[in-house]
């Protein structure tokens, strides 16, 4: 339970709106971290889109931060739907 717990997080989106989310999946690419999070209310929903955010850690401290560049989001969503395509060949 307490793993469980560990793995949720709010995030405040620029109109001010927070939503609860699990955290699916933290990885790296080309020298960043990136988290996967996934908006609770959508749990059930299997197309639920997902939201990509890099995740940074100062220290003690880790936030999650928006991908302001649009090339390299581009990037990195090709990178999910890469890993995305290998685990489904497995």
């Amino acid at each position: 339970m307490a793993d469980e717990e560990q793995n949720l997080v709010e995030i405040v989106d620029e109109n001010g709106v927070t939503t609860q989310c699990e955290v699916y999946d933290v990885f790296e690419f080309e020298g960043k971290s990136y988290a996967l999070l996934l908006p609770l209310e959508d749990e059930e929903d299997e197309d639920a889109e997902l939201i990509v955010l890099e995740y940074i850690e100062e220290g003690e401290e880790c936030y999650f931060q928006s991908i302001e560049d649009e090339t390299e989001f581009d990037k990195v969503c090709l990178y999910i739907q890469s890993m995305e395509d290998e685990e489904n060949e497995n």
